[in-house]
């Protein structure tokens, strides 16, 4: 059972084009969404929330949004790093405003949620700190208990501290209720590499990967050769390169394979920040 399911999603601006994005989100996982700033995560977000408006099809529960949007939306929490309440309010008064918004509002789950994370139920917004911010947007998004978050750089300009107290957070709401489902957007990928089932990866409006999490980081490695055993390898078997003075850096999809026809030993396991550098960055 799939909690998202878009397919075909289309949406041009001036200069950009999020072209015919296509991807799932099961139920019980944490789905990490990553690209560069303007690569098109956001935009496809907005789309899955018809905030904006664009083409294809967006199934959220098995529910057409379009079609569905008030009821699919009381099941859906939502972190967006432009939309919140005015930083005038206090976190008491946000109780008050979000129990006549949602018929699921849990008053006793968003109290118990504030003396967690240590946030002060009288004090203005405006007052709090980066951290402390995106903990309340958090206690707010999951406090009506729904079935799917939908998380726009959560972490971003956290330091690390509050950023694993966060991922914490994350994978407590999924191990509670195994139909729950968390779709990330984040450029921090060490977290996605610690929380996320699967990553989907957005380069210039396409998706490039779609791909289990540890699919990722056990198959794909990075070759380190010289010239002469570059020279060697078929561009069918790799996906990128970068070289320097001395030696040349291969990013292979299929490391195993790499290893048997080749008899090169030198493999490196790489990060998901090293595998979209080299499709980003990378030669080909």
């Amino acid at each position: 059972m799939n909690n998202i399911e878009i397919k075909n999603v289309t949406k041009k601006y001036d200069g950009f084009l999020l072209d015919k994005i296509s991807f799932d989100v099961p139920a019980g996982s944490i789905v990490g969404l990553i690209g560069e700033n303007g690569a098109g995560k956001t935009t496809t977000i907005k789309s899955i929330l018809n905030i904006i408006k664009s083409e294809g099809t967006v199934k959220i529960f098995n529910k057409d949004i379009n079609q569905n949007e008030k009821e699919i939306k009381q099941n859906i929490g939502v972190v967006l790093d432009d939309s919140f309440l005015s930083t005038y309010l206090t976190p008491k008064y946000i109780n008050s405003v979000m129990k006549e918004f949602y018929k699921n509002w849990d008053e006793e789950k968003y109290n118990k949620l504030l003396k967690q994370f240590g946030l002060p139920s009288d004090k203005l917004i405006k007052d709090f700190s980066s951290g402390m911010k995106m903990k309340l947007k958090i206690a707010t998004a999951i406090s009506h208990n729904p079935k799917l978050l939908i998380l726009d750089e959560p972490t971003s300009g956290l330091d690390p501290v509050v950023r694993n107290e966060i991922l914490d957070i994350f994978r407590k709401y999924i191990e509670e209720d195994e139909t729950r489902s968390i779709l990330l957007s984040s450029h921090i990928t060490t977290d996605l590499e610690h929380i996320s089932d699967y990553i989907i990866f957005i380069d210039r409006g396409k998706t490039i990967l779609n791909v289990p999490t540890n699919e990722l980081l056990e198959n794909y490695g990075i070759i380190k050769c010289s010239k002469e055993e570059f020279a060697k390898i078929s561009e069918d078997d790799y996906i990128s390169y970068r070289k320097s003075k001395y030696q040349y850096e291969v990013l292979t999809s299929d490391k195993n394979k790499i290893k048997k026809k080749y008899n090169i030993s030198s493999i490196d396991k790489p990060s998901i920040e090293d595998i979209m550098l080299f499709y980003i960055r990378g030669e080909r």
